[in-house]
């Protein structure tokens, strides 16, 4: 990830981390669900605390693995104000398949799998949310902060499918594209919302 000028006065800069990872050996879809993240990766965590900006804007969707994730950013060193919580940053909704493996869900024969992996982008898990309507309802969070922290940094602990969403935004590209990124716990993702638009500066940035 390469560095780029601080923002100006009608700028932003997105730092986008996703939550530490939560523990689940069977691969289950953690979707909405609260479920706590293992915080143990203690030599990366402090070089996140030494890379990201201090006097940031912190926002997080309030599950818990976005808290604790923060919190094991205060415990490596980095000053943290009091985050805004926005429940529209929360990961995509997946009904009544959350808790469950996909593997699970294929030897079940459930009647709805065949036809969301079709179009993962555009299909409505059952009770749940489609990909599409995450980019919608991320959307205007995005526009309302970086007009509302116009020129300032913003720290956004979030999830998978609300980077990849605001990867969607910012290079206006289909949802279908957009599922394309790769984007792992604890990864930093850099998006700027300069004066033409969007700058897009790192994408799932890991140590080598």
């Amino acid at each position: 990830m390469t560095e780029t000028p601080l923002p100006s006065a009608s700028n932003s800069r997105w730092w986008w981390l996703r939550h530490a990872p939560v523990p689940d050996p069977e691969g289950r879809i953690s979707g909405r669900l609260d479920l706590p993240c293992d915080t143990s990766d203690s030599e990366w965590f402090a070089i996140l605390a030494n890379r990201l900006p201090r006097n940031a804007v912190l926002v997080e969707s309030g599950l818990i693995r976005c808290g604790q994730t923060i919190g094991a950013l205060e415990a490596a060193g980095l000053p943290l104000p009091p985050a805004h919580i926005e429940a529209d940053l929360a990961e995509q909704d997946f009904g009544r398949w959350q808790g469950r493996a996909w593997s699970t869900l294929a030897a079940a024969q459930d009647p709805d799998l065949e036809n969301f992996w079709q179009n993962p982008a555009s299909a409505t898990p059952p009770g749940g949310e489609s990909f599409s309507s995450v980019i919608e309802r991320v959307r205007p969070v995005i526009e309302r902060l970086s007009s509302d922290w116009a020129g300032r940094d913003i720290l956004a602990v979030a999830h998978a499918g609300t980077i990849r969403a605001a990867l969607a935004i910012a290079l206006d590209i289909s949802p279908e594209a957009a599922l394309s990124f790769v984007i792992e716990p604890l990864s930093l993702t850099r998006i700027d919302a300069v004066d033409t638009g969007w700058r897009v500066a790192g994408v799932n940035w890991l140590p080598a």
